[in-house]
């Protein structure tokens, strides 16, 4: 578990590094040219040429010649060319002349195809150059970022993929100047969980950087730096507390920490190799967050990023969709990508349910099937101790396909509900301090209960956007109205029903509203079990109604009396005979 200093090099190299970080991969690789075989691996740009040389050195003990064509000019050909065609060139000449074998290097790959994966005009005059001659040995470098044509994929017979680093290499790749940046005999897993997704050539070149003084007591400077260093420049560690900016859904911040955070919390306290291998096996790596638009899903996975210390990649499901074939997948193939190289990290599929439905249900034109298959294909892929994460956030669960809700994949559902009464006064308080609303007792519980209600002009009940729509709304009146004082009862109704289309009524149609209302109201007071009256309203502010009377919940919640279904057609009558009695043009219906 800690990497002891006397263990460690004093000095590496990238070289060195490479060594020491990939002797499988590179053995593998000796051993499929050894035997003919062509050979792709699949690396980092910024690793190919160093584990090139490395392979390079292990061939010429064999006695096996290679050439590197890298698009470089020769000196002595006097015509202006670039990479890409003095590539071509080379290549021309080299099939055509060699009698002999030998291994051709092909380093730059992804010039030859289009960003969609197809072929570039040039790389249709290289695919029979790359076929026609069977002395030569093709060895090729491609980046996982780029998609390679089947025909030129096919042409190799072996593939090595290297993407971040083992964890037992983990302590020949650094030196012990720079270990004690960490404190003494730093932690190996706490380290490796920032840098799995790194190559080894990248990694040297980051711990080389790191600054600070030896054997502190707080590593934490450290560990920051070597976060920022892993994180491209359009990912980053949101910068959520989980209490301090979700208020409230005190029940599904609970089952978070039990579930994930604690458990990952427990695992950098283990001491036992085997014991942390248990706990990894435990974690799951698949998660959906199912609730209704507004509630906060998305926020969720944001504050549980922050705990980790992870990076977010929010992706819509709408937006991986192509028209072009194959392209779909390869977008999920370079999601998976980006997020394993700056783990730990967290992939957010926003709307799951718009591309992962069960497959055999969906009209559409079957890219959606492409898109499942790729998906399950990439979580099955994961190393068990990368700190990847995939949440998918939906309105409607049971659409989605079943294989992404087995043990393995999706196999941990968190239900976010719209906020009850507790839930929306803590958000109310989480955004009051931070918009210095000044709410005083009254106006905060009446938020609270108004808030209970369906969404004026709707047919949806508030959620945390709402609420928090409506917060900013206040904060946007107390600046414009220039308002110094504590904001009323008066302020947040005003905020409500401000800019509300209603129905302009007549005196007449009023009366008809009020009296309909009060029948319903009276025959409620008088039923004993008729939950409470919490408001009534004849200004047209509820979907679909001209006025309306709102209860508390009933005391009984998930089951009905024989009483509570007499007083309810009772209290739904009332408004009717109401107008029966006091109405002198009551039209019978």
């Amino acid at each position: 578990m800690h990497m002891k200093e006397a263990d460690l090099a004093l000095e590496l190299g990238p070289f060195d590094a490479v060594v020491a970080a990939y002797p499988a991969e590179l053995a593998a690789s000796h051993e499929a040219l050894m035997r003919a075989l062509p050979l792709l691996v699949e690396c980092d740009k910024e690793l190919t040429p160093y584990f090139y040389k490395c392979l390079r050195d292990r061939l010429k003990g064999e006695g096996l010649r290679c050439v590197y064509l890298d698009g470089r000019p020769d000196p002595d050909d006097p015509r202006p060319q670039g990479a890409l065609a003095t590539m071509i060139n080379q290549l021309r000449d080299l099939v055509r002349g060699a009698v002999d074998r030998k291994v051709v290097v092909l380093p730059h790959l992804d010039l030859l195809t289009t960003s969609a994966g197809g072929l570039t005009a040039e790389a249709k005059e290289v695919i029979p150059l790359l076929y026609e001659n069977p002395q030569l040995l093709w060895l090729g470098f491609k980046d996982p970022s780029f998609i390679l044509p089947k025909v030129i994929e096919n042409l190799f017979s072996r593939r090595v993929s290297i993407l971040g680093l083992p964890r037992d290499r983990l302590p020949k790749l650094i030196t012990q100047r720079e270990s004690r940046k960490f404190g003494r005999d730093p932690n190996l897993y706490q380290l490796y969980k920032y840098v799995s997704g790194v190559n080894a050539v990248r990694l040297r070149r980051v711990l080389e950087a790191i600054s600070g003084e030896d054997y502190p007591l707080d590593p934490t400077p450290a560990y920051e730096q070597l976060r920022s260093a892993t994180l491209t420049s359009d990912l980053v560690v949101p910068n959520l507390d989980l209490d301090g900016d979700i208020g409230g859904y005190q029940r599904v911040k609970d089952r978070l920490r039990a579930e994930i955070l604690e458990i990952l919390a427990r695992k950098d306290q283990l001491e036992d190799a085997e014991a942390v291998r248990r706990v990894e096996a435990l974690v799951p790596r698949g998660m959906i967050f199912l609730g209704p638009p507004g509630t906060g899903k998305t926020l969720f996975a944001k504050a549980m990023a922050s705990e980790l210390g992870a990076a977010v990649i929010v992706i819509s499901g709408p937006e991986l969709k192509s028209r072009w074939v194959g392209e779909s997948e390869e977008r999920i193939r370079q999601i998976f990508v980006r997020a394993r190289r700056a783990a730990p990290s967290i992939i957010v599929f926003d709307e799951l349910d718009s591309f992962a439905t069960a497959r055999g249900t969906y009209q559409g034109s079957g890219v959606e099937h492409s898109m499942v298959n790729q998906l399950l294909t990439e979580m099955d892929g994961f190393r068990a101790n990368e700190m990847v994460f995939v949440v998918g956030t939906t309105n409607f669960v049971e659409s989605l396909d079943p294989a992404l809700l087995r043990p393995g994949r999706f196999e941990f559902q968190l239900k976010i509900p719209y906020p009850d009464v507790v839930d929306r006064e803590a958000i109310f308080l989480v955004h009051e301090k931070k918009l210095q609303l000044q709410l005083n007792a009254r106006a905060r519980a009446y938020a609270v209960k108004r808030t209970g209600d369906l969404v004026e002009g709707t047919g949806t009940r508030y959620t945390g956007d709402h609420i928090q729509a409506l917060c900013r709304q206040l904060a946007r009146r107390r600046l414009r109205d220039g308002l110094e004082g504590p904001t009323t009862l008066q302020d947040v109704e005003q905020a409500l029903t401000e800019y509300m289309e209603r129905p302009q009524l007549t005196s007449a149609e009023e009366r008809v509203v009020a009296t309909h209302e009060a029948g319903h109201a009276i025959c409620s007071v008088h039923c004993t079990h008729s939950p409470p009256i919490e408001r009534i309203s004849i200004r047209g502010d509820l979907a679909g109604g001209l006025g309306f009377v709102s209860y508390a919940d009933p005391a009984n919640r998930y089951v009905i009396t024989h009483g509570f279904l007499l007083d309810s057609i009772c209290v739904l009558f009332g408004g009717r005979e109401a107008e029966a009695l006091l109405l002198d043009d009551f039209a019978p219906r």
